[in-house]
């Protein structure tokens, strides 16, 4: 039973932190619209989800223990699973960004973060209704 109440909230955990990183991800691409030579850059939410639920990151390298105190660990990087989207229309500046587009996934991941957090909420509250009874 405990096993199954981790793996659920583990799991909207994990769901809330990688569509923190895509909002973070998109709102970057929409800043740098004007920017001469930026590549807009997306999350794989699929994959980074899979990566979170796994405990492996991609991209990322691990780090050095180099003495007996030190703590293993793995780095992520700012730029672990992010990936250059593919224009649909070229600019004279090089930039990459369709700030509509950027908007609607800005929007559509907020909506989805917005969900997982809710789902979140309605489970935690079942189950304290089952503990108090």
């Amino acid at each position: 039973m405990l096993n199954r109440l981790d793996e659920m909230l583990n799991f909207h955990t994990q769901a809330l932190r990688v569509r923190d990183q895509r909002q973070q991800v998109l709102a970057s691409n929409i800043a740098n619209a004007d920017t001469p030579n930026y590549k807009a850059r997306d999350l794989d939410f699929k994959a980074a989800l899979q990566g979170a639920l796994q405990g492996t990151q991609t991209g990322g390298t691990a780090l050095a223990t180099t003495a007996p105190g030190h703590l293993a660990g793995k780095a992520g990087g700012a730029d672990a699973g992010l990936l250059y989207r593919t224009p649909a229309q070229g600019s004279v500046d090089g930039n990459t960004v369709d700030v509509d587009a950027e908007r609607a996934a800005f929007a559509e991941n907020a909506i989805q973060y917005e969900f997982n957090l809710t789902r979140l909420n309605q489970q935690i509250k079942g189950l304290l209704a089952a503990i108090q009874g």
